[in-house]
């Protein structure tokens, strides 16, 4: 982690080969006395299935209220493309990019909805929040609907 000078930022990176491998950087809340609530969509995140090594596809949502610090925007992307070679379950990549935010960031309250497509016919959709969202701050609907198949 890197407290106030992003490492990737402004610069050339390259995909990092694992979430091991990935850094993620954080910058200074501008407004640390305000609640409000950051939203990032990845409506095309992969991941491999740890015991087919097929591909899994899954929209996450992620909502934040920031305390003193915001992710920043290039380094997670970078760290959320490099599940693309790593073998984990839906549940455990959902839960372990939550976890690695909230230990990251500290923030207020922090959300995340993983939206996975049907592996074996069966869609898995998997939750993860810390703590109660903060009063008086607007948390939408994440916005993705049900999987219904061709129905």
């Amino acid at each position: 982690m890197s407290p106030v000078n992003p490492k990737l930022l402004g610069q050339q990176s390259a995909l990092p080969a694992s979430p091991e491998e990935a850094v993620l950087d954080r910058v200074p809340n501008p407004h640390p006395d305000t609640n409000y609530m950051a939203r990032f969509t990845v409506p095309e995140f992969t991941s491999l299935c740890p015991v087919t090594g097929q591909p899994d596809f899954a929209h996450l949502v992620i909502d934040y209220v920031p305390d003193q610090w915001l992710v920043e925007s290039k380094a997670l992307k970078l760290y959320l493309g490099a599940f693309r070679n790593h073998g984990a379950f839906h549940e455990d990549c959902t839960v372990r990019i939550g976890k690695d935010l909230a230990a990251l960031l500290g923030p207020r309250w922090l959300r995340i909805g993983g939206y996975w497509y049907p592996r074996g016919g069966i869609p898995i959709d998997v939750f993860w929040q810390t703590g109660e969202l903060p009063k008086g701050v607007w948390a939408p609907d994440q916005g993705v609907a049900p999987y219904r198949g061709r129905g």
